[in-house]
Protein backbone atom coordinates (compact mmCIF):
# COMPACT_ATOMS: atom_id res chain seq x y z
CA UNK A 1 0.00 0.00 0.00
CA UNK A 2 3.23 2.54 0.32
CA UNK A 3 4.38 1.28 -2.96
CA UNK A 4 1.76 2.99 -4.05
CA UNK A 5 0.65 5.73 -1.63
CA UNK A 6 3.90 7.21 -1.66
CA UNK A 7 3.96 7.44 -4.99
CA UNK A 8 1.50 10.63 -5.38
CA UNK A 9 3.66 12.27 -3.41
CA UNK A 10 7.20 11.14 -5.15
CA UNK A 11 5.77 12.28 -8.56
CA UNK A 12 4.72 15.44 -7.68
CA UNK A 13 7.91 16.07 -6.15
CA UNK A 14 9.58 14.93 -8.68
CA UNK A 15 8.20 17.79 -11.06
CA UNK A 16 8.75 20.13 -8.50
CA UNK A 17 12.12 19.50 -7.60
CA UNK A 18 14.41 16.91 -9.09
CA UNK A 19 13.84 14.04 -10.92
CA UNK A 20 17.75 13.24 -10.97
CA UNK A 21 18.00 13.57 -7.53
CA UNK A 22 14.74 11.83 -6.61
CA UNK A 23 16.45 9.07 -8.24
CA UNK A 24 19.42 9.45 -6.68
CA UNK A 25 17.16 9.18 -3.05
CA UNK A 26 15.61 5.85 -4.57
CA UNK A 27 18.69 4.16 -4.94
CA UNK A 28 20.55 5.15 -1.71
CA UNK A 29 17.06 4.49 0.20
CA UNK A 30 16.43 1.37 -0.76
CA UNK A 31 19.60 0.07 -0.42
CA UNK A 32 20.26 1.13 3.16
CA UNK A 33 16.42 -0.11 3.76
CA UNK A 34 17.09 -3.74 2.46
CA UNK A 35 20.23 -3.91 4.22
CA UNK A 36 18.69 -3.09 7.27
CA UNK A 37 16.21 -5.72 6.87
CA UNK A 38 18.99 -8.29 7.27
CA UNK A 39 19.37 -7.27 11.16
CA UNK A 40 15.51 -7.36 12.34
CA UNK A 41 15.17 -9.52 15.26
CA UNK A 42 10.71 -9.60 15.40
CA UNK A 43 7.75 -9.83 13.10
CA UNK A 44 7.24 -6.06 13.97
CA UNK A 45 10.67 -5.17 13.25
CA UNK A 46 10.41 -6.70 9.80
CA UNK A 47 7.14 -5.01 9.11
CA UNK A 48 8.23 -1.42 10.00
CA UNK A 49 11.31 -2.21 7.87
CA UNK A 50 9.47 -3.62 5.12
CA UNK A 51 6.52 -0.15 4.98
CA UNK A 52 9.85 1.77 4.83
CA UNK A 53 11.05 -0.20 1.63
CA UNK A 54 7.40 0.17 0.11
CA UNK A 55 7.84 3.77 0.70
CA UNK A 56 11.31 4.04 -0.85
CA UNK A 57 10.28 2.11 -3.60
CA UNK A 58 7.42 4.36 -4.75
CA UNK A 59 10.01 6.99 -5.90
CA UNK A 60 10.74 4.31 -8.90
CA UNK A 61 8.02 4.16 -11.40
CA UNK A 62 6.38 7.60 -11.54
CA UNK A 63 9.98 9.53 -11.29
CA UNK A 64 11.95 7.15 -13.82
CA UNK A 65 9.39 6.87 -15.80
CA UNK A 66 8.46 10.31 -16.15
CA UNK A 67 12.37 10.17 -16.76
CA UNK A 68 12.74 8.37 -19.23
CA UNK A 69 10.07 9.38 -21.50
CA UNK A 70 11.05 12.85 -21.37
CA UNK A 71 13.31 12.64 -24.90
CA UNK A 72 12.44 9.60 -26.53
CA UNK A 73 11.59 9.45 -30.41
CA UNK A 74 9.63 6.11 -30.50
CA UNK A 75 7.94 6.05 -27.05
CA UNK A 76 6.89 2.09 -27.56
CA UNK A 77 10.19 1.29 -28.62
CA UNK A 78 11.72 2.69 -25.54
CA UNK A 79 8.87 1.72 -23.23
CA UNK A 80 9.74 -1.82 -24.50
CA UNK A 81 12.92 -1.80 -23.79
CA UNK A 82 13.03 -0.18 -20.22
CA UNK A 83 10.21 -2.75 -19.54
CA UNK A 84 12.02 -5.83 -21.02
CA UNK A 85 15.43 -5.00 -18.69
CA UNK A 86 12.99 -4.18 -15.39
CA UNK A 87 11.82 -7.60 -15.88
CA UNK A 88 14.82 -9.03 -16.33
CA UNK A 89 15.11 -7.50 -13.30
CA UNK A 90 11.94 -9.40 -11.81
CA UNK A 91 12.74 -12.56 -13.19
CA UNK A 92 16.91 -12.54 -11.87
CA UNK A 93 14.82 -11.83 -8.32
CA UNK A 94 13.30 -15.19 -8.34
CA UNK A 95 16.41 -17.14 -9.45
CA UNK A 96 18.72 -15.48 -6.74
CA UNK A 97 16.54 -15.00 -4.04
CA UNK A 98 15.80 -18.78 -4.30
CA UNK A 99 19.59 -19.46 -4.80
CA UNK A 100 20.68 -17.45 -1.75
CA UNK A 101 17.89 -18.36 0.75
CA UNK A 102 18.84 -22.04 -0.29
CA UNK A 103 22.59 -21.57 0.23
CA UNK A 104 22.97 -18.77 2.75
CA UNK A 105 19.77 -17.97 4.48
CA UNK A 106 16.73 -15.60 4.32
CA UNK A 107 18.95 -12.32 5.63
CA UNK A 108 21.32 -12.58 2.91
CA UNK A 109 18.88 -11.98 0.30
CA UNK A 110 18.34 -8.86 1.82
CA UNK A 111 21.06 -7.38 2.03
CA UNK A 112 23.02 -8.38 -1.33
CA UNK A 113 20.69 -6.67 -3.32
CA UNK A 114 20.79 -3.88 -0.48
CA UNK A 115 24.39 -3.51 -1.46
CA UNK A 116 23.48 -3.66 -5.23
CA UNK A 117 21.42 -0.73 -4.66
CA UNK A 118 24.25 1.53 -2.94
CA UNK A 119 26.39 0.52 -6.09
CA UNK A 120 24.12 1.49 -8.39
CA UNK A 121 23.29 4.53 -7.01
CA UNK A 122 26.57 5.78 -6.55
CA UNK A 123 27.45 5.23 -10.21
CA UNK A 124 23.87 6.98 -11.08
CA UNK A 125 24.81 10.28 -9.58
CA UNK A 126 28.02 9.94 -11.41
CA UNK A 127 26.84 9.25 -14.73
CA UNK A 128 23.32 11.93 -14.66
CA UNK A 129 24.24 15.13 -15.20
CA UNK A 130 21.59 17.85 -13.21
CA UNK A 131 20.83 19.05 -17.02
CA UNK A 132 18.71 16.17 -16.97
CA UNK A 133 15.88 17.60 -15.25
CA UNK A 134 15.31 20.11 -17.73
CA UNK A 135 12.01 19.96 -19.00
CA UNK A 136 11.33 18.21 -22.69
CA UNK A 137 9.56 20.42 -25.46
CA UNK A 138 10.96 17.43 -28.41
CA UNK A 139 9.97 14.41 -27.22
CA UNK A 140 7.96 12.66 -29.27
CA UNK A 141 5.40 11.38 -26.29
CA UNK A 142 2.88 13.84 -25.17
CA UNK A 143 1.08 14.38 -28.29
CA UNK A 144 -2.93 13.72 -28.86
CA UNK A 145 -3.81 10.84 -30.51
CA UNK A 146 -7.27 11.52 -30.46
CA UNK A 147 -9.98 14.25 -30.07
CA UNK A 148 -11.41 15.99 -27.22
CA UNK A 149 -14.17 14.79 -27.64
CA UNK A 150 -13.26 10.86 -27.16
CA UNK A 151 -11.05 11.55 -24.38
CA UNK A 152 -12.82 10.42 -21.83
CA UNK A 153 -12.75 7.25 -23.10
CA UNK A 154 -9.38 6.93 -22.67
CA UNK A 155 -9.45 8.13 -19.09
CA UNK A 156 -11.99 5.32 -18.50
CA UNK A 157 -10.27 2.78 -20.08
CA UNK A 158 -7.11 3.65 -18.52
CA UNK A 159 -8.82 3.64 -15.08
CA UNK A 160 -10.38 0.58 -15.82
CA UNK A 161 -7.40 -1.22 -17.26
CA UNK A 162 -4.69 -0.50 -14.76
CA UNK A 163 -7.12 -1.29 -11.62
CA UNK A 164 -7.17 -4.36 -13.17
CA UNK A 165 -4.48 -5.60 -14.77
CA UNK A 166 -2.59 -4.52 -11.55
CA UNK A 167 -4.38 -6.97 -9.52
CA UNK A 168 -3.55 -9.67 -11.95
CA UNK A 169 -0.32 -8.87 -12.79
CA UNK A 170 0.74 -8.50 -9.11
CA UNK A 171 -1.86 -11.85 -8.35
CA UNK A 172 0.11 -13.34 -10.73
CA UNK A 173 3.71 -12.49 -9.84
CA UNK A 174 3.27 -12.63 -6.23
CA UNK A 175 1.69 -16.21 -6.33
CA UNK A 176 3.56 -17.87 -8.99
CA UNK A 177 6.38 -19.11 -7.08
CA UNK A 178 3.98 -20.45 -4.25
CA UNK A 179 1.85 -21.94 -8.04
CA UNK A 180 5.03 -23.53 -8.65
CA UNK A 181 6.26 -24.89 -5.37
CA UNK A 182 2.34 -26.84 -5.33
CA UNK A 183 1.59 -27.42 -9.00
CA UNK A 184 5.47 -28.47 -10.30
CA UNK A 185 5.99 -31.25 -6.53
CA UNK A 186 6.63 -33.99 -9.07
CA UNK A 187 9.46 -32.27 -11.58
CA UNK A 188 11.36 -30.63 -8.14
CA UNK A 189 10.68 -29.69 -4.54
CA UNK A 190 14.29 -27.83 -4.49
CA UNK A 191 13.98 -24.12 -4.03
CA UNK A 192 16.51 -23.08 -6.00
CA UNK A 193 14.94 -25.10 -8.85
CA UNK A 194 11.98 -23.58 -8.88
CA UNK A 195 13.78 -20.38 -8.70
CA UNK A 196 15.28 -21.11 -11.80
CA UNK A 197 11.84 -22.11 -13.32
CA UNK A 198 10.52 -18.87 -12.23
CA UNK A 199 13.44 -16.81 -14.19
CA UNK A 200 12.84 -18.60 -17.08
CA UNK A 201 9.70 -17.89 -17.54
CA UNK A 202 9.79 -14.37 -15.97
CA UNK A 203 12.33 -14.05 -19.31
CA UNK A 204 9.42 -14.52 -21.29
CA UNK A 205 7.58 -11.64 -20.07
CA UNK A 206 10.32 -9.44 -20.51
CA UNK A 207 11.04 -10.44 -24.04
CA UNK A 208 7.35 -9.85 -24.67
CA UNK A 209 7.80 -5.93 -23.47
CA UNK A 210 10.49 -5.31 -25.94
CA UNK A 211 8.38 -6.86 -28.59
CA UNK A 212 5.38 -5.13 -27.86
CA UNK A 213 6.78 -2.00 -27.40
CA UNK A 214 8.41 -2.02 -30.89
CA UNK A 215 4.52 -3.11 -32.58
CA UNK A 216 3.22 0.03 -30.48
CA UNK A 217 5.41 2.13 -32.53
CA UNK A 218 3.84 0.19 -35.79
CA UNK A 219 0.60 -0.22 -35.25
CA UNK A 220 -2.31 1.85 -33.08
CA UNK A 221 -2.76 1.27 -29.50
CA UNK A 222 -5.87 -0.61 -29.50
CA UNK A 223 -4.97 -3.07 -32.33
CA UNK A 224 -2.27 -4.20 -29.68
CA UNK A 225 -3.98 -3.91 -26.18
CA UNK A 226 -7.08 -5.69 -27.51
CA UNK A 227 -5.27 -9.07 -28.37
CA UNK A 228 -3.23 -8.97 -24.98
CA UNK A 229 -6.40 -8.55 -22.88
CA UNK A 230 -8.44 -11.79 -24.87
CA UNK A 231 -5.33 -13.88 -24.34
CA UNK A 232 -4.84 -13.37 -20.53
CA UNK A 233 -8.62 -14.67 -19.32
CA UNK A 234 -8.65 -18.34 -21.44
CA UNK A 235 -5.02 -19.26 -20.28
CA UNK A 236 -5.39 -17.90 -16.70
CA UNK A 237 -8.91 -20.06 -16.30
CA UNK A 238 -7.19 -23.35 -18.15
CA UNK A 239 -4.02 -22.50 -16.28
CA UNK A 240 -6.51 -23.10 -12.96
CA UNK A 241 -6.34 -26.92 -13.70
CA UNK A 242 -2.90 -27.91 -14.97
CA UNK A 243 0.14 -28.90 -13.24
CA UNK A 244 3.98 -29.78 -14.19
CA UNK A 245 4.54 -29.08 -18.14
CA UNK A 246 1.34 -28.00 -19.49
CA UNK A 247 1.32 -25.42 -16.20
CA UNK A 248 4.64 -24.15 -17.08
CA UNK A 249 3.54 -23.17 -20.63
CA UNK A 250 0.61 -21.76 -19.98
CA UNK A 251 2.23 -19.26 -17.17
CA UNK A 252 4.69 -18.44 -20.05
CA UNK A 253 1.61 -17.11 -22.59
CA UNK A 254 0.29 -15.13 -19.08
CA UNK A 255 3.14 -13.71 -18.01
CA UNK A 256 3.88 -12.79 -21.80
CA UNK A 257 0.17 -11.13 -21.61
CA UNK A 258 0.43 -9.28 -18.35
CA UNK A 259 3.86 -8.02 -18.58
CA UNK A 260 3.28 -6.94 -22.63
CA UNK A 261 -0.30 -4.99 -20.74
CA UNK A 262 2.19 -3.19 -18.73
CA UNK A 263 3.94 -1.29 -21.43
CA UNK A 264 1.03 -0.58 -22.86
CA UNK A 265 -0.55 0.92 -20.15
CA UNK A 266 2.70 3.28 -19.95
CA UNK A 267 2.99 3.72 -23.22
CA UNK A 268 -0.63 5.37 -23.38
CA UNK A 269 -0.65 7.57 -20.36
CA UNK A 270 2.89 9.00 -22.38
CA UNK A 271 1.22 10.07 -25.60
CA UNK A 272 -1.65 11.80 -23.92
CA UNK A 273 0.51 14.01 -21.17
CA UNK A 274 2.98 16.85 -21.62
CA UNK A 275 6.26 16.45 -19.90
CA UNK A 276 5.84 19.06 -16.71
CA UNK A 277 2.86 17.47 -15.64
CA UNK A 278 3.92 13.58 -16.88
CA UNK A 279 5.32 13.24 -13.00
CA UNK A 280 2.27 13.68 -11.59
CA UNK A 281 0.09 11.25 -14.47
CA UNK A 282 2.49 8.45 -13.40
CA UNK A 283 1.88 8.90 -9.82
CA UNK A 284 -1.57 8.74 -10.07
CA UNK A 285 -1.07 5.66 -12.77
CA UNK A 286 0.76 3.93 -10.32
CA UNK A 287 -0.90 5.21 -7.29
CA UNK A 288 -3.99 3.49 -8.70
CA UNK A 289 -2.48 0.30 -9.64
CA UNK A 290 0.14 -0.08 -6.84
CA UNK A 291 -2.82 0.12 -4.68
CA UNK A 292 -4.74 -2.19 -6.21
CA UNK A 293 -1.78 -4.42 -5.93
CA UNK A 294 -1.22 -4.61 -2.76
CA UNK A 295 -4.76 -5.13 -2.19
CA UNK A 296 -4.35 -7.90 -4.30
CA UNK A 297 -1.77 -9.69 -1.88
CA UNK A 298 -4.49 -9.96 0.76
CA UNK A 299 -7.03 -11.32 -1.87
CA UNK A 300 -4.65 -13.80 -3.27
CA UNK A 301 -4.53 -15.39 0.42
CA UNK A 302 -8.20 -15.18 0.83
CA UNK A 303 -9.08 -17.03 -2.21
CA UNK A 304 -6.29 -19.57 -1.56
CA UNK A 305 -7.39 -20.16 1.75
CA UNK A 306 -11.17 -20.61 0.23
CA UNK A 307 -10.47 -22.97 -2.75
CA UNK A 308 -6.75 -22.89 -3.30
CA UNK A 309 -5.05 -21.70 -6.80
CA UNK A 310 -7.89 -23.29 -8.72
CA UNK A 311 -10.48 -20.48 -7.13
CA UNK A 312 -7.48 -18.32 -7.43
CA UNK A 313 -6.69 -18.46 -10.51
CA UNK A 314 -10.34 -18.39 -12.35
CA UNK A 315 -11.00 -15.55 -9.66
CA UNK A 316 -8.15 -13.32 -11.57
CA UNK A 317 -9.34 -14.61 -14.90
CA UNK A 318 -13.25 -13.22 -14.33
CA UNK A 319 -11.40 -10.34 -12.93
CA UNK A 320 -9.19 -9.58 -15.99
CA UNK A 321 -12.32 -9.35 -18.30
CA UNK A 322 -12.48 -5.80 -16.62
CA UNK A 323 -9.06 -5.35 -18.55
CA UNK A 324 -11.00 -6.75 -21.76
CA UNK A 325 -13.86 -4.09 -21.16
CA UNK A 326 -11.11 -1.31 -21.41
CA UNK A 327 -9.65 -2.47 -24.27
CA UNK A 328 -13.19 -2.51 -26.20
CA UNK A 329 -13.56 1.02 -24.74
CA UNK A 330 -10.44 2.43 -26.03
CA UNK A 331 -11.15 5.00 -28.88
CA UNK A 332 -8.62 4.43 -32.00
CA UNK A 333 -6.11 6.59 -32.65
CA UNK A 334 -5.73 9.62 -35.22
CA UNK A 335 -2.58 7.58 -36.69
CA UNK A 336 -0.14 10.40 -38.44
Amino acid sequence: MAFGAGSLFSGWLGDKWSRRNMMAIFFLGMGLALSGISFVQTPIQLGVMLLVVGTVASIYHPVGTAMLVANVDKLGKEMGINGMWGNVGVASSALFTGVINEYFGWRAAFWVPGIACLVVGYLFMRAIPKSADGVSKKSAAGTARVSKSVMVWVIASLIITIIASSITFNSVTVALPKIFQERLSNLTSNTAALGTITFFVYLFGALAQYIIGHLLDKHSLKNVFLPLALIIVPALFLASTMTDYGLIVLTIVIIAAVFGQVTVNDTMLGKYTVDEWRGRAYSVRYFLGFTAAGLSVGLVSILYNEGGFDLMLKSIAALSVFTVLGAVIFPRENRV
